[in-house]
Parts: C-alpha cells; sequence; structure tokens
C-alpha cells in the first residue's frame, strides 16, 4: 500500500466533504499564509467558538489543518498536502474549460 492511499484510509473525513462548506473554505484561506489560535479564527466568523471549532476538527480530519500546542493555547495551520488529491481530480475537467475558452475566443475574435 503506498503512503497517500494509506493517508486517505486513516481520514474521517475526505478532503472533498471538507471544503464543501463555504465556512471551512474560508478557515483554510485564513490558516493559508499563518499560524492562528482558535480565538483569532474565531473572530472572522459570526459564529460560537465551539462551532469554528467543529469545523476545524473537520479539516483536521481530513488531514487540512495541523495542530500545535503552545502553552495552554492551541495553533492551527494549514497542510495543503491532501489539496493534491482535489488538484488532480479537477485537472482532468480543465480540457473542457479550456476548449469553451479556445471557442469564445475564436468566436470574439472572428469578423461578421
Amino acid at each position: 500500500m503506498s503512503e497517500p492511499n494509506a493517508a486517505s484510509a486513516e481520514r474521517k473525513h475526505d478532503v472533498f466533504q471538507a471544503i464543501s462548506d463555504p465556512t471551512r473554505r474560508s478557515v483554510l484561506r485564513l490558516l493559508g499564509d499563518r499560524e492562528l489560535p482558535l480565538n483569532a479564527i474565531s473572530s472572522h466568523f459570526p459564529m460560537t467558538r465551539p462551532a469554528v471549532s467543529k469545523h476545524l476538527r473537520i479539516l483536521a480530519e481530513a488531514g487540512l489543518v495541523k495542530e500545535r500546542k503552545v502553552g495552554r493555547e492551541t495553533r492551527y495551520r494549514l497542510d495543503a498536502d491532501p489539496l493534491r488529491e482535489l488538484k488532480s481530480w479537477l485537472a482532468f475537467y480543465e480540457r473542457f474549460w479550456e476548449n469553451k475558452l479556445d471557442a469564445l475566443k475564436r468566436y470574439v475574435e472572428t469578423d461578421d
């Protein structure tokens, strides 16, 4: 068994499920630049800290967020490696988008 499959099998949530929620996608954006504690993350959302904590747990269970204890505080940071699965899935569909954009460009550039 290869490493990525073993890691995927251990996850409670898959990447697609984890990023399906707009709040979780926003959390990932926040953590993209820096490591943050729960209080700092929670301040960006109109919900309780326990609700934000639940979102963080789902992201962690999908392998997208790592936790680190600093004294009595837990800090969270993005681990983008599991997003490779999403990228490879989307790569298949890029050819459809590219074809549409090329066709639009040809249409716009033709003199009728």
